[in-house]
């Protein structure tokens, strides 16, 4: 019968004469660790580069000189007659806009539709002293090509303008 000595477990010496280290926790965990964090750096930078984009589009769509541009086409008649109400802005548009105070440019394309058809508004305008002045609007219908000068028949800015011939002093 054995006894209770010869089971009793005595550690088997290491080649080198130290016990086995034990592993810390990143080379237990690394195989999952790894991928976790790579997909999250990748994630957060798409997060970011996302918000850049919305926050941009955010700021051209809201600004008055596209609003301006969406407002001409939806209020044209023959804008209305050839895609229908209502005229929607597409998501996605192409130019820029640059102002610095009471100054700046506007080149735009904005994809329009309707339940008739599509269309596409090109601008083109500067802002002097606070006032943007088009010198191109138009819509160009995508099925024909066709383009149609929103600026026709109406004054090519938003601003109202103060005539002073004949003023000789100006009291504010």
């Amino acid at each position: 019968m054995a006894t209770p000595q010869q089971f009793q477990h005595t550690p088997r010496p290491s080649s080198q004469g130290t016990p086995p280290k034990k592993k810390n926790w990143f080379e237990r965990n690394w195989m999952w660790f790894v991928p976790v964090a790579a997909v999250t750096v990748i994630g957060l930078f798409v997060g970011f580069a996302l918000l850049i984009v919305y926050l941009v589009f955010g700021f051209i769509k809201g600004s008055d000189v596209y609003q301006e541009a969406l407002n001409r086409a939806q209020n044209n008649p023959a804008v209305v007659e050839r895609l229908g109400t209502p005229i929607e802005p597409g998501y996605f548009f192409s130019g820029n806009i640059n102002v610095s105070g009471a100054s700046g440019n506007a080149d735009l394309s904005i994809p329009i539709h309707g339940p008739k058809g599509k269309a596409k508004i090109y601008l083109h305008a500067t802002r002097t002293a606070g006032l943007w002045n088009y010198s191109l609007l138009v819509v160009e219908f995508i099925d024909t090509g066709e383009r149609l000068d929103l600026l026709e028949g109406s004054a090519k800015d938003t601003g109202e303008r103060i005539d002073l011939a004949g003023v000789t002093s100006l009291e504010l």
